[in-house]
């Protein structure tokens, strides 16, 4: 069951996509609406996961430039919420962190949401096969 999950995934890879931007959008919104603080970390990891969104969307990801894009948008990606991960995980260490009144925008949290996220849509992109018999979904 959990074996297949890639595969239903890119059986509806448009669908994720699509996920993946609106999120992007979504929270973009919210930041610039000032729901949130200006983080440019955040900003980074939610422009890195719709631009990845898109990728996943084309017609073949599989392409070799789709690929090299995805690569360094995810790595870019990656690489800034790892940063910003590992600053709470020093607050941790370091006895001060805190959840914060509003739990549900700790930027820990929500870096590692991203990480998770950054790498599921670049693993994504670099499973796909096109469907013409050369072993795609």
């Amino acid at each position: 069951m959990i074996d297949d999950v890639p595969d239903r995934l890119l059986r509806h890879r448009r669908a994720v996509g699509a996920a993946a931007i609106l999120l992007a959008v979504l929270t973009w919104t919210v930041d610039l609406t000032d729901l949130v603080y200006h983080c440019p970390y955040c900003r980074v990891q939610r422009t890195m996961i719709g631009a990845l969104g898109v990728l996943l969307m084309l017609p073949n990801p599989a392409h070799w430039l789709v690929r090299y894009l995805s690569a360094i948008f995810g790595l870019f990606g990656l690489a800034v919420a790892a940063a910003q991960h590992f600053r709470g995980w020093a607050k941790i260490m370091g006895g001060e962190f805190s959840w914060g009144e509003q739990w549900y925008v700790n930027a820990w949290m929500l870096s590692g949401f991203a990480i998770f996220i950054l790498t599921a849509l670049l693993l994504l992109i670099w499973r796909w096969r096109p469907a013409d018999g050369r072993g795609g979904p």
